[in-house]
């Protein structure tokens, strides 16, 4: 093989790599924020969280590639759950933000994968209490990185609020939210949220 032949194939191979990464930026275990445009309940947790550089989150899912197709491993609507990226993505018009554990973290996507599968059919969780059984999006990310981290917290929990920043009242939206559920508004229980990872040290955020 003369030299010219093999600078061809290297420059192939580096284009194919080149390619290849760029039709395929996820990688499983990333995490995707979503803004969702639900109505009442997701302004209302947007207006008590923050996000990443400003940006408001009302959901997050956790990136699973399988048989060279990307699925997002998350709880929403009825049950944790396998959704296709491409039905995640259409699930709203706002741009999806691309996140991923800093390097040093990497080694806890595997178990914290098998967690996250392991939950795959376990209900919703409506009442968003902590430890019950049942998971909301952004617990079912907590516990299974938790469960990686050797059962020690990797994500922080820090108490909840369901009150309006600008005069401590209620949501009127969970007011009616939690009498339809008949239980009290768990004012100050702890929990999590997307914008409370999203702003977490031990994520990059990368361009979509």
């Amino acid at each position: 093989m003369t030299i010219i032949n093999v600078h061809k194939k290297i420059v192939f191979v580096l284009t194919l790599l080149a390619f290849t990464a760029k039709a395929q930026p996820y990688q499983t275990g990333d995490l995707l924020f979503q803004d969702l445009d639900c109505g009442g309940l997701c302004d209302a947790i947007e207006t008590v969280t923050q996000g990443y550089n400003g940006q408001n989150f009302s959901h997050i899912g956790l990136v699973y590639l399988r048989n060279d197709s990307v699925y997002i491993i998350e709880a929403i609507g009825k049950e944790v759950q396998l959704t296709f990226i491409q039905q995640f993505k259409n699930r709203s018009a706002h741009p999806l933000v691309h996140a991923r554990l800093a390097e040093k973290s990497i080694k806890l996507v595997p178990n914290a994968i098998q967690f996250a599968l392991a939950q795959l059919g376990k209900p919703y969780d409506e009442p968003f209490i902590y430890n019950n059984g049942k998971y909301y999006c952004s617990e079912l990310i907590y516990d299974a990185f938790a469960f990686s981290n050797n059962g020690k917290p990797f994500f922080r929990l820090e108490p909840m609020t369901f009150k309006q920043p600008q005069d401590s009242s209620f949501f009127p939206v969970w007011i009616d939210y939690y009498k339809q559920l008949s239980m009290e508004i768990p004012e100050g229980q702890p929990g999590i949220n997307p914008g409370g990872i999203s702003r977490s040290d031990k994520i990059i955020f990368l361009k979509e």
